[in-house]
């Protein structure tokens, strides 16, 4: 009978990168939808949301690659955001191409969410020593650009 897996064990480290990785995000995601749970929002939404406070307007494009998302999932994540009225889009100049914007509802809900998120943060950040804390960051944002540089290799 094998040995039940747990986080603590050493056969919790799968030989694979991308299941890692993806297991991570999904715990992760599911403490930062706990703290947003109430809001209408889910961590995905709130990222663009985020992202949007800080770059502006931007094309989606560019808004997918700069989130690692592909067009479909992005567009599927930023319909509610269209419908409530948190984002706005128009034409860019070459007609194809979508422009996405925060709009002052949207800030002013992203500023009023913003607390939660600080929450799922802080839980994240305490649950990891300071030096995990930025290890984990530099590390994801490291394995982050090496496999984008590797896709655009092929």
């Amino acid at each position: 009978m094998k040995t039940k897996v747990t986080p603590e064990s050493p056969d919790f480290l799968l030989p694979c990168a991308c299941a890692n990785i993806r297991r991570a995000a999904r715990v992760v995601t599911r403490l930062y939808d706990q703290e947003l749970s109430g809001s209408g929002l889910e961590a995905t939404q709130f990222t663009i949301v985020m992202a949007l406070s800080r770059t502006g307007e931007i094309s989606q494009g560019h808004l997918g690659a700069f989130l690692g998302l592909d067009a479909t999932t992005l567009s599927r994540s930023v319909k509610p955001l269209l419908r409530e009225g948190w984002i706005r889009s128009r034409p860019g100049d070459d007609r194809r191409e979508k422009l996405l914007d925060l709009t002052a509802e949207g800030l002013r809900q992203y500023k009023a969410l913003l607390p939660k998120w600080e929450r799922a943060q802080e839980r994240l950040r305490h649950a990891l020593t300071a030096e995990g804390w930025d290890r984990m960051q530099r590390t994801l944002a490291d394995v982050s650009l090496a496999a984008a540089l590797s896709q655009k290799a092929r």
